[in-house]
């Protein structure tokens, strides 16, 4: 159930007046970035927010903001039928003289201990570092070229530490000739059956926030995951649930599918079982062939993963329950 902001079941009456006068622009809140020249004062944030249901939590979060002088630009709301949880991310711009960033940190984490919050990350693109990642792939190279075109465009919000792979690549190729030019490191580290390679991994993506599977089409442990202890996103040629494990493509291809999809996921110790992130689809018919289907496949892929990404950065995403993920 989408539960919208409401004046008169969330907010007291002078709640109210205050909640009035902010600007909401909806239209401009889904699926588009902050924009920072709204003022040349104000720059935007971020909030998101899960805890325990309770009276009033809209109202505490959005007098918070009012507070100190911020303006939210959009507020969305989650809370599942007959579950006592909720869920709520907010746009908003405000002074950074009259609210700074250390003070709105702990504005905000008094809140989440009022109301026993499992999570309150607020996060301020212009001031805030990137987001540092590493991307793990392997022979396949199509997801990664496409990260790299949307990352020098600047329309990806992060920094690429490393690129990783278990297939060597020549050093005249395309790709290395721009991660050589970009500073990024490149690092082949072949992996048997036997040797994962996976502490040698570990050390390369240590202080990175989080992984891309960008085609890595080798399993990684559960003792990587629990280590590493960072998320880890997958892409996955086809549409999840089905066609789980190697050649999806080709599964759905002897299937006689109509539609052919991507879906983008978290890593866990179950193969190809993570909470989606996102999923695309395309339509197919019997006129296709293999390689037709490759073709749309490798183009839904690329899509869907930086769709994925995107989503991850500006706090779209959050965990619901064990298997399910809310996407705002």
């Amino acid at each position: 159930m989408i539960r919208r902001v409401s004046a008169t079941s969330c907010l007291s009456a002078t709640a109210f007046r205050s909640f009035t006068k902010w600007s909401f622009k909806s239209s401009q809140f889904h699926g588009e970035s902050l924009d920072s020249s709204v003022s040349p004062i104000l720059i935007p944030g971020v909030h998101v927010f899960h805890c325990p249901d309770d009276v009033g939590i809209v109202a505490k979060l959005s007098d918070c903001i009012a507070a100190k002088g911020g303006n939210i630009l959009g507020y969305d709301v989650f809370v599942p039928e007959n579950k006592n949880v909720f869920y709520s991310r907010s746009e908003f711009i405000f002074d950074p003289v009259k609210w700074p960033r250390s003070q709105m940190d702990e504005d905000f984490q008094t809140i989440a201990q009022k109301f026993s919050a499992l999570s309150s990350v607020v996060r301020v693109p212009s001031l805030d570092p990137k987001y540092k990642i590493a991307l793990l792939l392997s022979k396949q190279d199509h997801c990664l070229v496409e990260m790299l075109h949307r990352w020098q465009d600047g329309k990806l919000p992060v920094d690429i530490t490393c690129v990783i792979s278990n297939h060597e690549r020549a050093p005249n190729t395309h790709i290395m000739r721009f991660l050589q030019r970009h500073g990024i490191s490149y690092h082949y580290l072949p992996t048997t059956d036997q040797n994962k390679i996976e502490e040698e991994i570990l050390e390369l993506v240590k202080d990175t926030d989080f992984i891309v599977l960008a085609r890595y089409m080798q399993l990684l442990s559960a003792n990587f995951l629990k280590d590493y202890g960072k998320d880890v996103i997958n892409i996955h040629h086809g549409l999840l649930p089905s066609f789980k494990g190697r050649n999806p493509v080709k599964q759905a291809f002897d299937a006689g599918v109509k539609l052919i999809g991507a879906t983008s996921h978290f890593v866990t110790e179950e193969l190809d079982s993570g909470p989606i992130i996102e999923q695309m689809v395309e339509r197919v018919s019997h006129r296709d062939n293999l390689r037709s289907f490759v073709q749309k496949s490798e183009d839904l892929e690329k899509k869907c993963l930086m769709k994925a990404i995107k989503s991850y950065c500006e706090l779209r995403v959050l965990p619901y329950g064990i298997q399910k993920t809310v996407v705002f």
